[in-house]
């Protein structure tokens, strides 16, 4: 425990701190902040020293927990060595005060709301990409993987699993091997998000890794208080801050690995470093400010967005503003940073960056002529302006700003429609976002925020207004996600959700100054009135995600499921196109719980190529297992699959909706069988095969395995499959013991045709209790089947009915009928 503080304390808060009071760049400016501003940016320049120092060694293939450590340790010995002992502020420093309560309740809030985290380790989607790049980092030292069991892959076999066939495909969903034959694997994702997660592995394995999130979550609430505080005041500051940490987006997306939430607090981290340097005049924030939203750009590609905004943003000031003197301590760090972060995503990242750069590169010549013509243009008038009419630019760019984004506001709220190649949910965009996750009333006030703030500050903090400006422009007229929640809701985290609160607080509560009495604490009052029902909302809003946890208890079922293999086994995992979800369990086994795995291309893989693949990999490996569910064909004559153990797992999940805040959690369920393989033949007798026991090679289309009335069973689909490998030709009838399952009145009597290799051999009706019906297997059909190597198909058409036709019923399978047994004599 007292080894993971102090390595804490070296990662989190000591570099920083050595950074931040070096005797240079007029460290009396940087002493006279407040207190907790103070330790923000000891935290805030550890972390973003840290993570450098992370991605630099991993960039190297040199990482490990130990050595950065040691980096950060020599870091701040090299800070006592160079200010020679004078890192204290000897008096100049400005004492704490009672507004140091606002941050540790903020904190309070976070620690309350963030925790617990998801347990989402599992593949599919991106939280778990997340959580195995950054264990991947932690444990190989390297952002990219030597996947030894891809390279091991003969060429012959190469189609039969993912990622093996071709250069830039995926092995497992969210990892891209960028070269096959040497097992070079790439995360999708940029390696900010996985960075971190790296060093909460060190700290505490697996549960540090996860907890990383609520980690980045805490750090965006303190960002958005302390940039807010200085342009807006404490308590509009705060009183946003505590509205985020309420809200139901920044709970779920700080218990959920992602990185939007990254940029959240890198950005206006960043934003308040870019004021403190060009509104403050303090020069040690420029190259800070370059250096933390230059990082982001290992987070998100739309922090490239951020960096012109704030590059754009140099000059405008030198442009509007008369006498005052060009700065370059921000562009010459940020010119730095931003070739070392496109040469990072047009290099290793291209996969992730591939999209925007298409788009990019494709951009028509006009289009780009006319875009240049319009920025000389403007840049022109507003030099013209400078000198001409020294306060003009000043005065009319918040008007036009302010006034644009009101208007364009008003626009997409009440007026824009889905029309031509403008989809449904780009048109309802902010609609979307302002009737779900904000509140009408927080649109109004927080436009009037904006031009409030535009009239009286712009110039305090353009930078902020500018950047808000510029996200929700480029993010609500074109959402670039699928239109599901909270899916959706990332595209709002990182600056539009808690620069509309800013807004909003800002021109309820006014800026709270001095003495208020009489008329004067009418408006304050009001507000924190207005504020407290927005309050209300949002808590009722996200009661249900509260005592949630996503995905909660699967880490033990993984970790079960690993401790059946040994690291000289290979693990064959079902396809990703296959019909379930057992797929996901591959990528936890492969990046965290270090095994040999592969995926199927197909659920019906060529089986001579298989039978070859596998006689090579019973001499490379000590044993092969098969990981599944009904719907992979892999058996034959030659292959043998013993069955080792099954397991049945329900978890929770969220739901998914597009028209409404989800509400309910449902019981995502993993039914899967695990089976030895080996080169044989099966045991000579009758066929028969336990239907919901261990049958997960032998079934094709079927439902998941259920019991009814003490039987195990599956309920069919309107065509399933069963496979029957070993037949000698002599058999003549094939046995199902069958229900209908009770259907009701109304629904289409049950009634199964059969077909043996594609020839229909007998059809019934099913009675609604368990019964078995014979059919006869023609000689012919029988002896055909007894000469090929792949196993006799039997297939089940059945009349199909839903549940979900009956009031209240929520199951919406389409099902045949339960099956209990299938014998061939």
């Amino acid at each position: 425990m007292i080894a993971t503080v102090v390595a804490f304390v070296l990662v989190a808060y000591l570099p920083g701190a050595a950074l931040y009071r070096l005797p240079w760049w007029h460290r009396d400016r940087r002493a006279a902040l407040d207190a907790e501003e103070r330790v923000f940016w000891h935290v805030s320049l550890s972390i973003t020293w840290s993570l450098s120092v992370v991605l630099a060694l991993a960039a190297l293939e040199r990482y490990r927990f130990e050595l950065l450590l040691m980096i950060n340790a020599g870091i701040v010995a090299a800070s006592l060595l160079a200010a020679r002992r004078r890192l204290t502020y000897a008096g100049q420093a400005s004492r704490p005060s009672w507004t140091v309560v606002m941050p540790i309740c903020l904190i309070v809030l976070g620690l309350w709301r963030f925790w617990p985290v998801s347990e989402y380790i599992i593949g599919g989607k991106d939280p778990g990409a997340y959580i195995s790049e950054g264990i991947q980092i932690a444990q190989r030292g390297t952002l990219v993987i030597k996947d030894e069991t891809l390279a091991a892959i003969p060429a012959f076999a190469r189609d039969l699993f993912s990622g093996a066939e071709y250069r830039d495909s995926q092995n497992f969903m969210g990892f891209v091997a960028q070269d096959p034959l040497s097992g070079r694997v790439v995360g999708q994702f940029p390696h900010l998000f996985p960075a971190s997660i790296a060093i909460g592995y060190g700290l505490d394995g697996v549960s540090g890794a996860r907890e990383t999130v609520a980690v980045w979550g805490l750090l965006g609430l303190l960002a958005v208080y302390f940039a807010g505080a200085r342009l807006f005041g404490r308590w509009p500051a705060f009183a946003a801050a505590t509205l985020l940490g309420l809200h139901v987006v920044q709970i779920w997306y700080s218990r959920y690995p992602n990185s939007d939430i990254v940029l959240q607090a890198g950005l206006f981290a960043a934003l308040l470093a870019f004021a403190r340097a060009h509104q403050d005049d303090d020069r040690f924030f420029g190259p800070v400010a370059a250096w933390m939203i230059g990082l982001q750009l290992f987070s998100r590609m739309e922090a490239l967005l951020a960096v012109v905004v704030m590059t754009g943003t140099v000059p405008l000031l030198w442009l509007a503003t008369s006498g005052d003197r060009f700065r370059f301590r921000f562009l010459v760090p940020m010119a730095a940073c931003a070739a070392v972060g496109l040469y990072y995503l047009t290099g290793l990242m291209q996969a992730y960056f591939w999209l925007a750069n298409v788009y990019l590169t494709n951009l028509p010549p006009p289009n780009v002529a006319a875009g240049v013509a319009v920025g000389v243009a403007l840049t022109a008038l507003l030099g013209w302006a400078r000198r001409r009419h020294p306060g003009a630019a000043r005065r009319w760019i918040p008007i036009v700003v302010s006034g644009g984004m009101v208007a364009l506001a008003t626009y997409a709220y009440l007026f824009r429609q889905q029309a031509g190649k403008l989809a449904q949910a780009d048109a309802d965009s902010l609609r979307t976002f302002v009737d779900v996750y904000v509140w009408w009333p927080m649109l109004i006030a927080a436009l009037a925020g904006l031009v409030l703030t535009a009239r009286r500050h712009f110039w305090r903090d353009p930078a902020f207004i500018l950047t808000l400006s510029a996200f929700s422009i480029f993010l609500f007229y074109k959402l670039h996600v699928v239109p599901e929640h909270f899916w959706l809701a990332r595209r709002f985290l990182a600056i539009i959700l808690p620069g509309t609160l800013l807004l909003a607080a800002a021109a309820v509560l006014g800026p709270l100054t001095g003495r208020l009495r009489g008329l004067a604490l009418l408006r304050p009052l009001s507000g924190a009135l207005f504020l407290a029902l927005v309050a209300q909302h949002y808590v009722v809003a996200a009661a249900p995600i509260v005592p949630h946890v996503e995905y909660r208890n699967i880490i033990p079922y993984v970790e079960h499921l690993a401790s059946r293999f040994t690291s000289r086994d290979l693990v064959i995992v079902e396809s990703r196109n296959s019909e379930s979800d057992v797929h996901v369990l591959a990528l936890p086994l492969a990046y965290i719980y270090a095994k040999s795995v592969l995926s199927l291309n197909s659920p019906k893989p060529d089986l001579v190529t298989f039978r070859v693949f596998l006689e090579d990999a019973l001499q490379r490996y000590e044993r092969v297992f098969f990981v599944g569910t009904g719907g992979t064909a892999l058996l034959s004559r030659t292959i043998v699959a013993t069955s080792v153990d099954s397991d049945r797992v329900q978890i929770d999940e969220f739901e998914v909706t597009r028209d409404r805040l989800p509400q309910l959690v449902h019981a995502k369920e993993f039914d899967y069988g695990v089976y030895q393989l080996t080169i044989g033949r099966p045991t000579s007798g009758p066929f028969t095969l336990d239907v919901g026991l261990r049958d997960d090679l032998h079934v094709v289309r079927f439902h998941a395995k259920e019991q009814s009335d003490g039987r195990t069973i599956r309920w069919t689909q309107d065509a399933s499959e069963v496979a029957v490998p070993g037949l000698d030709g002599q058999e003549r009838t094939v046995a199902f013991v069958m229900s209908g399952g009770g259907r009701p009145a109304t629904a289409t009597p049950a009634r199964v045709r059969i077909l043996f290799n594609g020839v229909p051999i007998g059809e019934t009706a099913v009675l609604p209790d368990f019964q078995s019906y014979s059919f006869p297997i023609p000689a012919e059909l029988a002896a055909a089947a007894a000469l090929v190597d792949a196993p006799a198909t039997l297939r089940i058409e059945s009349t199909i009915w839903s549940p979900s036709d009956s009031p209240g019923a929520r199951d919406t399978r389409e099902l045949g009928v339960m099956v209990d047994s299938v014998t061939v004599r």
